[in-house]
C-alpha cells in the first residue's frame, strides 16, 4: 500500500529538483573541451584561415605540444588559459593545404606523455558568410594557364592564329582546284 506524501514536501522536491538542474546547466565550463580529446575548431576551413584547438585532456597546469605537420602547418603550442584547467594553442593552414582530412594531434608534456587527437578537413569552398542564416559557398578558383600537354604550336597570340588559318584556307582551295582539274582531264 502506497501513502502519500504531504503537499509541503512535494513541493519543496519539486522545487529543489528545479534548483539542482538549473544549477548543473549554468556550472558549465568556461571552454567546452572534450576530456579525452582534442576539439578543433572550426573543423572545416579554407587554405589561410587561422584554426584554435582545445583539451582537457593533459590536466591542470603543464601544457602540451601540438603537431599540425599533417596539415603543412608544423608544430605549436598549447597552454592554458585564465582559471582554465584547458589547454588551448593555435595555428594558421597553410594557403598551399590540399583538401582532404588531416589529423591533428596533441602530446601533454604532463600527465606521462598523454596524446589526444582531431580532426581537421580542409576544403577550396568558404562557407563564411557574415549576415546570411544560412551558409553560403564561395567558390575559389584556379588562375593561371592548365598544362595538359595538347596545344597548338601557335601559342594564344590570336594574330598568329588567324594567319595559321588562312594558311590552311589557302591550301585547301589549291587542294580543291586541283582535284577539279584532274577529274575534268585537264594537264598540269
Amino acid at each position: 500500500m502506497r501513502t502519500a506524501r504531504p503537499p509541503a514536501i512535494s513541493a519543496a522536491l519539486a522545487v529543489a529538483s528545479a534548483a539542482v538542474l538549473s544549477a548543473g546547466v549554468f556550472v558549465a565550463p568556461a571552454v567546452a573541451a572534450p576530456a579525452d580529446g582534442l576539439e578543433v575548431a572550426p573543423a572545416t576551413v579554407t587554405p589561410g584561415t587561422s584554426v584554435t584547438v582545445h583539451t582537457a585532456a593533459c590536466g591542470g597546469g603543464g601544457g602540451a605540444t601540438g603537431d599540425a605537420s599533417a596539415v603543412g602547418a608544423g608544430t605549436f603550442a598549447l597552454a592554458p588559459g585564465k582559471g582554465d584547467r584547458a589547454l588551448s594553442g593555435r595555428f594558421e593552414v597553410p594557403p598551399s593545404a590540399q583538401p582532404g582530412t588531416y589529423e591533428i594531434v596533441a602530446r601533454c608534456t604532463g600527465s606521462g606523455g598523454r596524446q589526444v587527437a582531431g580532426d581537421l578537413s580542409v576544403t577550396l569552398t568558404s562557407t563564411a558568410s557574415a549576415r546570411a542564416e544560412q551558409p553560403v559557398p564561395v567558390p575559389v578558383h584556379p588562375k593561371g594557364h592548365v598544362k595538359t600537354g595538347v596545344g597548338g604550336a601557335l601559342g594564344p597570340d590570336p594574330v598568329k592564329t588567324a594567319a595559321g588559318v588562312g594558311v590552311l584556307a589557302v591550301a585547301a582551295a589549291g587542294g580543291t582546284w586541283l582535284l577539279h582539274r584532274r577529274a575534268r582531264g585537264d594537264r598540269i
